[in-house]
C-alpha cells in the first residue's frame, strides 16, 4: 500500500465519540504522520488502554510498530484491530509484512520460521480477497511464495521439496499477474527470472 493511501486511510478513519475524547489518539496520528514512530508507539499504546474497542486507532500502533522493527508487536496490534474490522485489506497486508520480517530473525526457531512464513502467505491471501486488485499485494505475496519455497527445499523430505516448488511455481504465477498489469515494469521482469532459476534448479530443469 502506497504511503499516499496509508495517509489518507489515517486521515479519513471514522472518529468515534470516545476516540474524540482520547487525546492521545491526536498526539499519536500527529506523530505519526510526522514519521516520529517512537513517540506515536507511546502516545498510541496509552490511547489503546484508554479505548480498547477502536480498530483505527490499533491500525495506527501496528503500522507505528512496524517501523520501530518491532514486528511480533505489530502482529499483535494488527491482530487486534482485525478482530474488530475484519474487512480492513490494510491490516492484513502489513501484518504479512511484519511476519515476513520475523521469519528473517536468525534466532528464530525453524518451526516458528515456517509459520511465519505461511503467515504471511495467508495474510496477504486475505488482503486480496478484499482488495483484490491490488497488484503490490500480488508482489509482496509473490516474494513470500519465493521465500517460503526456499526454505521448504532446504528440507530433506520430499514432501517438502514438492511444497518449495509449488510455492516458487505460485511466485512465478503472482508475478506474471503483476507485468501483465504493467508490462513495462522491468524489475518485476527481473523477479520472475530469479523465481524461474529457482524453480529450474529444484527440479533439474535449466
Amino acid at each position: 500500500m502506497r504511503i499516499s493511501v496509508i495517509l489518507s486511510y489515517i486521515l479519513f478513519t471514522t472518529v468515534s465519540p470516545v476516540m474524540a475524547q482520547n487525546a492521545y489518539v491526536s498526539l499519536g496520528r500527529q506523530a505519526l504522520f510526522d514519521g516520529e514512530f517512537r513517540k506515536a508507539v507511546a502516545h498510541l499504546e496509552r490511547a489503546c488502554v484508554i479505548d480498547t474497542t477502536n480498530a483505527d486507532t490499533y491500525w495506527m500502533l501496528g503500522y507505528s510498530y512496524y517501523h520501530n522493527r518491532a514486528y511480533k508487536k505489530c502482529v499483535t496490534a494488527y491482530t487486534k484491530a482485525i478482530s474488530l474490522k475484519p474487512v480492513d485489506g490494510s491490516a492484513y497486508l502489513w501484518r504479512a509484512r511484519a511476519k515476513s520480517h520475523m521469519a528473517k530473525d536468525p534466532q528464530i526457531s525453524q518451526s516458528d520460521k515456517e509459520k511465519s512464513l505461511l503467515g504471511s502467505i495467508i495474510d496477504y491471501t486475505k488482503a486480496l480477497d478484499i482488495d483484490g486488485n491490488d497488484m503490490l499485494i500480488y508482489q509482496n505475496r509473490a516474494i513470500a511464495y519465493r521465500e517460503y519455497g526456499e526454505f521448504k527445499l532446504l528440507s530433506s523430505k520430499q514432501a517438502d521439496k514438492a511444497r518449495g516448488v509449488n510455492s516458487l511455481k505460485a511466485s512465478i504465477t503472482d508475478l506474471e499477474r503483476v507485468l501483465n498489469s504493467d508490462a513495462s515494469r522491468g524489475d518485476i521482469e527481473n523477479l520472475i527470472a530469479i523465481s524461474k532459476e529457482k524453480l529450474a534448479s529444484a527440479t533439474g530443469r535449466r
